[in-house]
């Protein structure tokens, strides 16, 4: 297990800066942002990676003289928007990191699965978070059979033709895989190759254990995301967990995220770590900073200084005390 870092934290920064400032910090890879609703390409030139016969073995040298490694590429966006000029740019935008990804030799492309529209003729997307109205049902069947299962059956087949067969979802508020249970529907209609991008953050304040979930998952946990969040339970406790407030609102909300550490501690932390171990996770666990109350170096130092120490590096040697 090694320690990293989400690129798109300085995105202002060329790649040489960012991986500088990463290594001071005894951060070992990234995951690169490669497009998506971010759009963020700051940190690589897809064009030049896809098209230059030198393309990939320039941009790879920038990590190995490093000693570093991508850990996954990044394209979040929404590619069954019901505006189809959004989910258009996201389609292509998977597409592209794809081929970066069997360019590059990287294994896992993060994404999120998307939201449709509740009918054929929506323009915004509609995510239902209960069964009634009855509608709601309806909604679900169109959004399940008609959209999001059939695109990602034809993304699927597309990674898999370029040699990619690890797509982990952030299972995030909002997008139709939000958790344990929706990520296995869209993987049982779709195949093994559709998996989790692990963000803790957004399980917690749903009221997750996130060690559990990760339990669950087992062999589908294909990427990592460490990100922490303060759940303020005075609130939840008259309001519920569902705060549609701008996070600016910090004061007034259900929860607020945090850089890791100063929403659970290292217990909290600890188990997450030894449930990844359980499962046979030996990838990356990737930082990704997003507080209001700390600037964004201050906040990753912070971090990988936090998880530094709790990361399990070793591999298991088994019961040898009995």
């Amino acid at each position: 297990m090694k320690l990293g870092a989400c690129s798109w934290l300085f995105a202002e920064k060329s790649i040489d800066e960012t991986l500088d400032l990463f290594g001071g910090m005894g951060i070992e890879g990234a995951e690169i942002f490669c497009g998506g609703k971010l759009e963020n390409v700051a940190h690589i030139d897809v064009d030049a990676v896809l098209n230059s016969p030198s393309g990939a073995a320039d941009y790879l040298a920038k990590f190995e003289r490093r000693g570093m490694r991508i850990s996954s590429l990044n394209c979040s966006g929404n590619a069954v928007h019901p505006d189809s000029a959004v989910a258009s740019l996201a389609k292509e935008s998977f597409e592209r990191a794809v081929l970066l990804a069997e360019r590059l030799g990287v294994e896992t492309i993060a994404a999120f699965s998307g939201t449709p529209g509740g009918s054929p003729g929506d323009s915004t997307p509609n995510w239902v978070t209960c069964p009634w109205p009855d509608e709601n049902l309806g909604i679900l069947e169109y959004q399940w059979d008609e959209v999001l299962t059939p695109y990602w059956q034809k993304a699927v087949s597309f990674a898999k033709d370029h040699g990619v067969n690890r797509i982990g979802l952030e299972m995030h508020p909002g997008f139709c895989v939000y958790n344990v249970d929706t990520l296995f529907k869209l993987r049982s209609r779709v195949g093994p190759e559709i998996g989790v991008n692990f963000d803790p953050s957004h399980l917690m304040w749903n009221g997750v254990d996130p060690a559990a979930a990760l339990n669950a998952l087992d062999d589908a946990v294909f990427s990592m995301h460490a990100k922490d969040v303060y759940v303020n339970s005075d609130f939840i406790r008259v309001n519920g967990v569902n705060d549609a407030k701008h996070y600016e609102h910090h004061r007034t909300r259900a929860w607020t995220f945090r850089t890791v550490g100063y929403g659970h501690g290292e217990e909290t932390w600890k188990r997450i770590i030894s449930a990844l171990v359980a499962i046979g996770y030996d990838g990356m666990v990737n930082i990704e900073h997003e507080d209001l109350f700390m600037s964004r170096e201050e906040g990753l130092s912070k971090a990988a200084a936090f998880l530094k120490p709790l990361l399990i590096r070793d591999k298991p040697e088994g019961m040898w005390w009995a």
